[in-house]
Protein backbone atom coordinates (compact mmCIF):
# COMPACT_ATOMS: atom_id res chain seq x y z
CA UNK A 1 0.00 0.00 0.00
CA UNK A 2 1.32 3.43 -0.91
CA UNK A 3 2.60 5.65 1.88
CA UNK A 4 1.17 9.07 2.61
CA UNK A 5 3.21 11.80 0.96
CA UNK A 6 3.36 15.43 2.02
CA UNK A 7 3.93 17.85 -0.84
CA UNK A 8 4.67 21.57 -0.72
CA UNK A 9 2.39 22.91 -3.45
CA UNK A 10 -0.98 22.19 -4.99
CA UNK A 11 0.69 21.99 -8.41
CA UNK A 12 3.01 19.18 -7.34
CA UNK A 13 0.06 17.51 -5.64
CA UNK A 14 -1.76 17.43 -8.97
CA UNK A 15 1.21 15.62 -10.49
CA UNK A 16 1.22 13.21 -7.57
CA UNK A 17 -2.48 12.43 -8.01
CA UNK A 18 -1.75 11.36 -11.56
CA UNK A 19 1.36 9.34 -10.73
CA UNK A 20 -0.43 7.49 -7.89
CA UNK A 21 -3.47 6.78 -10.06
CA UNK A 22 -5.85 8.55 -7.71
CA UNK A 23 -9.47 8.33 -8.86
CA UNK A 24 -11.22 10.51 -6.28
CA UNK A 25 -10.31 13.17 -3.72
CA UNK A 26 -12.18 13.84 -0.49
CA UNK A 27 -12.25 17.56 0.32
CA UNK A 28 -12.76 17.61 4.10
CA UNK A 29 -13.61 20.33 6.60
CA UNK A 30 -15.05 20.58 10.12
CA UNK A 31 -18.37 21.92 11.34
CA UNK A 32 -18.59 23.65 14.74
CA UNK A 33 -19.30 20.33 16.49
CA UNK A 34 -16.10 18.80 15.11
CA UNK A 35 -17.90 16.48 12.71
CA UNK A 36 -15.95 16.09 9.49
CA UNK A 37 -17.84 16.98 6.35
CA UNK A 38 -16.59 16.22 2.86
CA UNK A 39 -17.21 16.78 -0.80
CA UNK A 40 -15.83 14.14 -3.19
CA UNK A 41 -14.43 15.22 -6.53
CA UNK A 42 -12.98 13.20 -9.41
CA UNK A 43 -9.21 13.61 -9.40
CA UNK A 44 -9.38 15.21 -12.86
CA UNK A 45 -11.16 18.18 -11.24
CA UNK A 46 -8.20 18.93 -8.98
CA UNK A 47 -6.73 21.79 -11.03
CA UNK A 48 -10.13 23.47 -11.25
CA UNK A 49 -10.58 23.26 -7.48
CA UNK A 50 -7.10 24.62 -6.78
CA UNK A 51 -7.65 27.54 -9.15
CA UNK A 52 -11.18 28.46 -8.13
CA UNK A 53 -12.06 26.50 -4.99
CA UNK A 54 -14.92 24.07 -4.47
CA UNK A 55 -18.10 26.04 -3.87
CA UNK A 56 -20.76 24.80 -1.46
CA UNK A 57 -23.84 25.97 0.41
CA UNK A 58 -22.67 27.13 3.84
CA UNK A 59 -26.24 27.37 5.17
CA UNK A 60 -26.46 23.56 5.03
CA UNK A 61 -23.67 23.17 7.62
CA UNK A 62 -24.61 23.64 11.28
CA UNK A 63 -23.48 27.00 12.59
CA UNK A 64 -21.92 28.17 9.34
CA UNK A 65 -24.31 30.71 7.84
CA UNK A 66 -27.87 31.84 7.30
CA UNK A 67 -29.54 31.01 3.99
CA UNK A 68 -28.92 34.52 2.66
CA UNK A 69 -25.16 34.14 3.29
CA UNK A 70 -24.74 30.68 1.86
CA UNK A 71 -21.94 30.98 -0.72
CA UNK A 72 -18.57 29.68 0.52
CA UNK A 73 -15.79 27.67 -0.97
CA UNK A 74 -13.14 25.18 0.10
CA UNK A 75 -9.45 25.70 -0.55
CA UNK A 76 -7.29 22.56 -0.09
CA UNK A 77 -4.28 22.57 2.23
CA UNK A 78 -1.76 20.40 0.34
CA UNK A 79 0.17 19.53 3.51
CA UNK A 80 -2.78 17.38 4.61
CA UNK A 81 -2.77 15.12 1.53
CA UNK A 82 -3.03 11.42 2.30
CA UNK A 83 -4.13 8.28 0.50
CA UNK A 84 -7.04 6.46 2.17
CA UNK A 85 -5.80 2.95 3.06
CA UNK A 86 -9.20 1.42 3.87
CA UNK A 87 -10.91 2.35 0.58
CA UNK A 88 -11.12 -0.63 -1.77
CA UNK A 89 -11.90 -0.73 -5.47
CA UNK A 90 -10.67 2.78 -6.23
CA UNK A 91 -7.66 4.85 -5.26
CA UNK A 92 -8.93 7.64 -3.03
CA UNK A 93 -7.09 10.51 -1.36
CA UNK A 94 -8.16 13.15 1.11
CA UNK A 95 -7.14 16.78 1.63
CA UNK A 96 -8.30 18.95 4.54
CA UNK A 97 -9.54 22.34 3.41
CA UNK A 98 -9.92 25.86 4.71
CA UNK A 99 -13.31 27.53 4.32
CA UNK A 100 -13.27 30.87 2.52
CA UNK A 101 -15.83 33.59 1.78
CA UNK A 102 -16.58 34.68 -1.81
CA UNK A 103 -14.09 37.57 -1.51
CA UNK A 104 -11.31 35.14 -0.52
CA UNK A 105 -11.23 36.03 3.18
CA UNK A 106 -11.21 33.20 5.75
CA UNK A 107 -14.68 32.35 7.02
CA UNK A 108 -14.66 33.40 10.71
CA UNK A 109 -16.85 30.42 11.65
CA UNK A 110 -14.36 27.86 10.29
CA UNK A 111 -12.98 26.02 13.37
CA UNK A 112 -9.65 25.45 11.63
CA UNK A 113 -9.29 29.19 11.06
CA UNK A 114 -10.09 29.87 14.72
CA UNK A 115 -7.15 27.66 15.74
CA UNK A 116 -4.89 29.22 13.11
CA UNK A 117 -5.66 32.65 14.50
CA UNK A 118 -4.63 31.66 18.03
CA UNK A 119 -1.47 29.95 16.78
CA UNK A 120 -0.55 33.14 14.94
CA UNK A 121 -1.17 35.12 18.13
CA UNK A 122 1.16 32.76 20.01
CA UNK A 123 3.89 33.19 17.38
CA UNK A 124 3.54 36.95 17.72
CA UNK A 125 4.31 36.50 21.41
CA UNK A 126 7.33 34.31 20.61
CA UNK A 127 5.76 30.87 21.15
CA UNK A 128 5.21 27.75 19.07
CA UNK A 129 2.37 25.69 20.59
CA UNK A 130 3.14 21.96 20.52
CA UNK A 131 0.74 19.30 21.74
CA UNK A 132 0.23 15.55 21.98
CA UNK A 133 -3.31 14.27 22.56
CA UNK A 134 -4.06 10.90 24.14
CA UNK A 135 -7.17 9.63 22.39
CA UNK A 136 -9.37 7.11 24.23
CA UNK A 137 -12.26 5.20 22.67
CA UNK A 138 -14.43 2.09 23.01
CA UNK A 139 -14.86 -0.87 20.68
CA UNK A 140 -18.27 -2.55 20.84
CA UNK A 141 -19.60 -5.67 19.15
CA UNK A 142 -22.53 -5.46 16.75
CA UNK A 143 -25.47 -7.79 17.26
CA UNK A 144 -26.75 -10.11 14.54
CA UNK A 145 -29.18 -7.47 13.33
CA UNK A 146 -26.32 -4.96 13.02
CA UNK A 147 -27.48 -2.89 15.98
CA UNK A 148 -25.07 -1.72 18.69
CA UNK A 149 -27.52 -1.45 21.62
CA UNK A 150 -27.48 -2.94 24.17
CA UNK A 151 -23.74 -2.24 24.39
CA UNK A 152 -21.44 -5.25 24.41
CA UNK A 153 -17.72 -4.37 24.81
CA UNK A 154 -15.39 -6.23 22.46
CA UNK A 155 -13.37 -7.67 25.38
CA UNK A 156 -13.25 -8.04 29.13
CA UNK A 157 -9.65 -6.83 29.44
CA UNK A 158 -8.38 -4.02 31.68
CA UNK A 159 -5.48 -1.58 31.90
CA UNK A 160 -2.41 -2.84 29.96
CA UNK A 161 -3.83 -6.40 29.88
CA UNK A 162 -2.36 -8.79 27.32
CA UNK A 163 -3.71 -12.30 27.74
CA UNK A 164 -7.42 -11.42 27.46
CA UNK A 165 -7.04 -8.35 25.24
CA UNK A 166 -8.57 -9.25 21.86
CA UNK A 167 -8.70 -5.58 20.81
CA UNK A 168 -4.96 -5.44 20.15
CA UNK A 169 -5.20 -6.54 16.50
CA UNK A 170 -7.79 -3.83 15.79
CA UNK A 171 -5.64 -1.19 17.50
CA UNK A 172 -2.67 -2.33 15.45
CA UNK A 173 -4.64 -2.03 12.19
CA UNK A 174 -5.81 1.46 13.18
CA UNK A 175 -2.22 2.50 13.91
CA UNK A 176 -1.00 1.01 10.63
CA UNK A 177 -3.69 2.88 8.69
CA UNK A 178 -2.78 6.13 10.43
CA UNK A 179 0.92 5.59 9.68
CA UNK A 180 0.08 5.33 5.99
CA UNK A 181 -1.73 8.66 6.29
CA UNK A 182 1.26 10.33 7.93
CA UNK A 183 -0.13 10.27 11.50
CA UNK A 184 2.40 8.88 13.97
CA UNK A 185 1.20 7.07 17.09
CA UNK A 186 3.90 6.82 19.77
CA UNK A 187 2.16 4.17 21.86
CA UNK A 188 -1.16 2.36 22.09
CA UNK A 189 -2.71 0.06 24.67
CA UNK A 190 -5.84 -1.23 26.36
CA UNK A 191 -7.39 1.18 28.84
CA UNK A 192 -9.12 0.62 32.19
CA UNK A 193 -12.66 -0.30 31.10
CA UNK A 194 -13.78 -3.33 29.10
CA UNK A 195 -13.45 -2.60 25.39
CA UNK A 196 -11.61 0.68 26.03
CA UNK A 197 -8.45 1.64 24.12
CA UNK A 198 -5.95 4.49 23.89
CA UNK A 199 -3.79 5.98 21.13
CA UNK A 200 -0.97 8.31 22.19
CA UNK A 201 -0.09 10.71 19.40
CA UNK A 202 3.40 12.04 18.70
CA UNK A 203 4.12 15.63 19.76
CA UNK A 204 3.80 18.23 17.06
CA UNK A 205 2.54 21.70 16.08
CA UNK A 206 -1.02 22.52 17.14
CA UNK A 207 -2.65 22.69 13.69
CA UNK A 208 -0.99 19.48 12.51
CA UNK A 209 -2.15 17.63 15.63
CA UNK A 210 -5.70 18.95 15.29
CA UNK A 211 -5.75 17.60 11.73
CA UNK A 212 -4.27 14.34 13.00
CA UNK A 213 -6.90 14.04 15.73
CA UNK A 214 -9.84 14.27 13.34
CA UNK A 215 -8.03 11.85 11.04
CA UNK A 216 -7.53 9.37 13.89
CA UNK A 217 -11.22 9.44 14.77
CA UNK A 218 -12.19 8.76 11.16
CA UNK A 219 -9.62 5.97 10.78
CA UNK A 220 -10.62 4.23 14.02
CA UNK A 221 -14.28 4.19 13.04
CA UNK A 222 -13.52 3.00 9.51
CA UNK A 223 -11.24 0.14 10.60
CA UNK A 224 -13.71 -0.95 13.28
CA UNK A 225 -16.53 -0.96 10.74
CA UNK A 226 -14.45 -3.11 8.38
CA UNK A 227 -14.23 -5.73 11.14
CA UNK A 228 -17.93 -5.64 12.00
CA UNK A 229 -17.38 -3.54 15.13
CA UNK A 230 -18.54 -0.16 16.35
CA UNK A 231 -16.03 2.45 17.54
CA UNK A 232 -17.30 5.15 19.89
CA UNK A 233 -15.64 8.33 21.14
CA UNK A 234 -18.57 9.05 23.46
CA UNK A 235 -17.05 10.20 26.79
CA UNK A 236 -19.17 7.96 29.06
CA UNK A 237 -20.99 5.17 27.22
CA UNK A 238 -21.40 2.82 30.22
CA UNK A 239 -22.65 3.53 33.72
CA UNK A 240 -20.17 2.72 36.48
CA UNK A 241 -17.22 2.32 34.08
CA UNK A 242 -14.34 4.64 33.32
CA UNK A 243 -15.05 7.22 30.66
CA UNK A 244 -12.92 8.20 27.68
CA UNK A 245 -10.76 11.30 27.92
CA UNK A 246 -8.47 13.15 25.56
CA UNK A 247 -5.65 14.28 27.82
CA UNK A 248 -3.56 16.88 25.98
CA UNK A 249 0.17 17.37 26.69
CA UNK A 250 1.23 20.94 25.92
CA UNK A 251 4.47 22.86 25.63
CA UNK A 252 5.64 26.21 24.30
CA UNK A 253 8.76 26.29 22.12
CA UNK A 254 10.89 29.08 20.72
CA UNK A 255 9.82 29.20 17.01
CA UNK A 256 13.42 29.90 15.89
CA UNK A 257 15.61 27.75 18.12
CA UNK A 258 13.10 25.07 19.17
CA UNK A 259 14.08 25.56 22.82
CA UNK A 260 11.42 24.52 25.32
CA UNK A 261 10.30 27.74 26.99
CA UNK A 262 8.51 25.86 29.75
CA UNK A 263 11.75 24.53 31.26
CA UNK A 264 13.68 26.04 34.17
CA UNK A 265 16.03 23.81 36.15
CA UNK A 266 15.75 26.07 39.18
CA UNK A 267 12.10 25.27 39.88
CA UNK A 268 11.15 22.17 41.94
CA UNK A 269 9.07 20.92 39.00
CA UNK A 270 11.57 22.41 36.48
CA UNK A 271 8.94 24.85 35.26
CA UNK A 272 9.71 28.32 33.95
CA UNK A 273 7.69 31.39 34.88
CA UNK A 274 6.20 31.16 31.39
CA UNK A 275 4.94 27.68 32.17
CA UNK A 276 3.52 28.75 35.52
CA UNK A 277 1.70 31.70 33.92
CA UNK A 278 0.35 29.38 31.21
CA UNK A 279 -0.93 26.88 33.81
CA UNK A 280 -2.49 29.70 35.84
CA UNK A 281 -4.33 30.96 32.76
CA UNK A 282 -5.82 27.56 32.05
CA UNK A 283 -6.89 27.16 35.66
CA UNK A 284 -8.44 30.65 35.58
CA UNK A 285 -10.52 29.85 32.49
CA UNK A 286 -11.14 26.14 33.20
CA UNK A 287 -14.86 26.52 33.84
CA UNK A 288 -15.49 28.33 30.56
CA UNK A 289 -13.14 26.03 28.64
CA UNK A 290 -15.20 23.06 29.80
CA UNK A 291 -18.02 23.87 27.38
CA UNK A 292 -15.60 23.46 24.46
CA UNK A 293 -13.24 20.70 25.64
CA UNK A 294 -16.08 18.64 27.21
CA UNK A 295 -18.92 19.63 24.89
CA UNK A 296 -21.67 17.05 25.41
CA UNK A 297 -24.32 16.43 28.03
CA UNK A 298 -22.63 13.04 28.37
CA UNK A 299 -19.22 14.66 29.03
CA UNK A 300 -20.26 15.60 32.57
CA UNK A 301 -21.02 12.00 33.45
CA UNK A 302 -17.30 11.38 32.94
CA UNK A 303 -16.16 14.40 34.98
CA UNK A 304 -17.09 12.90 38.36
CA UNK A 305 -15.02 11.65 41.29
CA UNK A 306 -13.90 8.03 41.42
CA UNK A 307 -12.80 7.41 37.83
CA UNK A 308 -9.50 9.36 37.62
CA UNK A 309 -11.29 12.16 35.79
CA UNK A 310 -10.60 15.71 37.00
CA UNK A 311 -13.19 17.48 39.14
CA UNK A 312 -11.17 20.01 41.19
CA UNK A 313 -9.55 22.99 39.47
CA UNK A 314 -5.99 22.38 40.69
CA UNK A 315 -2.63 21.22 39.44
CA UNK A 316 0.16 18.91 40.58
CA UNK A 317 2.69 16.31 39.56
CA UNK A 318 1.74 12.93 40.99
CA UNK A 319 -1.98 13.61 41.33
CA UNK A 320 -3.87 12.05 38.45
CA UNK A 321 -7.09 13.56 39.70
CA UNK A 322 -5.77 17.09 39.13
CA UNK A 323 -7.05 19.17 36.24
CA UNK A 324 -3.47 19.90 35.11
CA UNK A 325 -0.62 17.48 35.72
CA UNK A 326 3.10 18.11 35.21
CA UNK A 327 4.67 14.81 34.11
CA UNK A 328 8.12 14.00 35.45
CA UNK A 329 11.14 14.46 33.17
CA UNK A 330 14.86 13.84 33.49
CA UNK A 331 17.42 16.66 33.48
CA UNK A 332 18.76 15.64 30.09
CA UNK A 333 15.26 15.81 28.58
CA UNK A 334 14.35 19.47 29.09
CA UNK A 335 12.51 19.40 25.76
CA UNK A 336 9.99 17.04 27.40
CA UNK A 337 8.87 19.54 30.07
CA UNK A 338 5.16 20.02 29.60
CA UNK A 339 1.77 20.29 31.27
CA UNK A 340 -1.10 17.88 30.70
CA UNK A 341 -4.68 19.15 30.65
CA UNK A 342 -6.99 16.28 31.65
CA UNK A 343 -10.50 17.69 31.20
CA UNK A 344 -10.85 17.38 27.39
CA UNK A 345 -12.66 14.37 25.99
CA UNK A 346 -12.57 12.86 22.49
CA UNK A 347 -15.98 14.23 21.47
CA UNK A 348 -14.52 17.76 21.42
CA UNK A 349 -13.88 19.64 18.21
CA UNK A 350 -10.05 19.55 18.34
CA UNK A 351 -9.66 22.83 16.45
CA UNK A 352 -11.81 24.71 18.93
CA UNK A 353 -10.56 22.81 21.98
CA UNK A 354 -6.89 23.52 21.23
CA UNK A 355 -7.73 27.15 20.34
CA UNK A 356 -9.40 27.91 23.70
CA UNK A 357 -6.73 26.00 25.62
CA UNK A 358 -4.04 28.10 23.98
CA UNK A 359 -6.01 31.33 24.43
CA UNK A 360 -6.44 30.65 28.15
CA UNK A 361 -2.74 29.91 28.61
CA UNK A 362 -1.66 32.99 26.66
CA UNK A 363 -3.98 35.14 28.77
CA UNK A 364 -2.18 33.82 31.83
CA UNK A 365 1.18 34.77 30.30
CA UNK A 366 0.04 38.24 29.25
CA UNK A 367 -1.37 38.99 32.71
CA UNK A 368 1.49 37.19 34.53
CA UNK A 369 -0.95 35.08 36.51
CA UNK A 370 0.42 32.82 39.23
CA UNK A 371 -1.13 29.42 39.93
CA UNK A 372 -2.01 28.35 43.48
CA UNK A 373 0.28 25.89 45.24
CA UNK A 374 0.30 22.46 43.58
CA UNK A 375 -1.86 19.83 45.24
CA UNK A 376 -0.35 16.36 45.66
CA UNK A 377 -2.89 14.87 48.08
CA UNK A 378 -5.47 12.24 47.22
CA UNK A 379 -8.19 14.40 45.72
CA UNK A 380 -10.88 11.96 46.78
CA UNK A 381 -10.15 13.08 50.37
CA UNK A 382 -10.13 16.80 49.59
CA UNK A 383 -13.13 19.05 50.21
CA UNK A 384 -13.72 22.51 48.78
CA UNK A 385 -14.18 23.94 52.29
CA UNK A 386 -10.85 22.57 53.49
CA UNK A 387 -8.67 23.68 50.59
CA UNK A 388 -10.69 26.30 48.75
CA UNK A 389 -10.26 24.62 45.34
CA UNK A 390 -13.19 25.18 43.03
CA UNK A 391 -14.73 22.47 40.87
CA UNK A 392 -15.39 22.16 37.17
CA UNK A 393 -19.00 22.66 36.06
CA UNK A 394 -21.15 19.63 36.86
CA UNK A 395 -23.34 19.91 33.76
CA UNK A 396 -23.30 21.20 30.22
CA UNK A 397 -25.86 23.82 31.26
CA UNK A 398 -23.50 25.27 33.86
CA UNK A 399 -20.56 25.16 31.45
CA UNK A 400 -22.53 27.08 28.83
CA UNK A 401 -23.09 29.97 31.23
CA UNK A 402 -19.39 30.21 32.05
CA UNK A 403 -18.48 30.29 28.35
CA UNK A 404 -21.22 32.80 27.58
CA UNK A 405 -19.71 35.28 30.06
CA UNK A 406 -16.00 34.69 29.37
CA UNK A 407 -14.62 37.54 27.23
CA UNK A 408 -11.18 35.97 26.72
CA UNK A 409 -12.55 32.79 25.17
CA UNK A 410 -15.24 34.73 23.30
CA UNK A 411 -12.49 36.78 21.65
CA UNK A 412 -10.56 33.58 20.86
CA UNK A 413 -13.55 31.96 19.17
CA UNK A 414 -14.63 35.17 17.47
CA UNK A 415 -18.12 36.73 17.69
CA UNK A 416 -19.69 34.58 14.98
CA UNK A 417 -18.51 31.22 16.23
CA UNK A 418 -18.87 32.04 19.94
CA UNK A 419 -22.50 33.11 19.57
CA UNK A 420 -23.35 30.24 17.24
CA UNK A 421 -21.64 27.67 19.45
CA UNK A 422 -23.32 28.91 22.64
CA UNK A 423 -26.71 28.87 20.93
CA UNK A 424 -26.18 25.32 19.59
CA UNK A 425 -25.12 24.03 22.99
CA UNK A 426 -28.02 25.82 24.68
CA UNK A 427 -30.50 24.09 22.39
CA UNK A 428 -28.78 20.76 23.09
CA UNK A 429 -29.06 21.36 26.86
CA UNK A 430 -32.74 22.36 26.62
CA UNK A 431 -33.50 19.22 24.60
CA UNK A 432 -31.84 17.05 27.25
CA UNK A 433 -33.35 18.90 30.21
CA UNK A 434 -36.90 18.55 28.88
CA UNK A 435 -36.57 14.91 27.76
CA UNK A 436 -38.24 12.26 29.94
CA UNK A 437 -35.73 9.42 30.24
CA UNK A 438 -36.19 5.69 30.74
CA UNK A 439 -34.43 6.06 34.11
CA UNK A 440 -37.11 8.47 35.32
CA UNK A 441 -39.92 6.17 34.25
CA UNK A 442 -38.28 3.15 35.88
CA UNK A 443 -37.53 5.09 39.05
CA UNK A 444 -40.79 6.97 39.56
CA UNK A 445 -43.68 5.69 37.44
CA UNK A 446 -44.82 2.82 39.71
CA UNK A 447 -44.50 4.93 42.87
CA UNK A 448 -46.03 8.17 41.74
Amino acid sequence: MAKAITVPTNKKLGQLLRSEGVDFVWLQFSDIEGQIKQITIPARQWTEVVDHGQWFDGSSIQGFARTVENDMYLMPDPSTFALIPWESGTCTARVICDVLLPNGDPFPGDPRYVLKRQLERARGMGFEYNIAPELEFFLFRRHEDGEVLPLQPLDQAGYFDISIDISRSIRRKIVESLAEMGVVINAFHHEVAEGQNELDMRYGPGLQLADSTVTARIAAKAVAHQHGLFCSFLPKPMTGKSGSGMHVHQSLLDPVTGRNLMYDDGHPYRLSQTALHFIAGQLEHAKAMACVVAPLVNSYKRLVSGFEAPVKICWGRTNRGALIRVPRTTRDRSISTRCELRSPDPSANPYLAFAVMLAAGLDGIEKEMQPPNPLEEDLFQVTDRRHGYESLPDSLGAAIEYLRDNHVLADALGPHLHDTYVEAKTQEWIAFRTHVSTWELNQYLATY
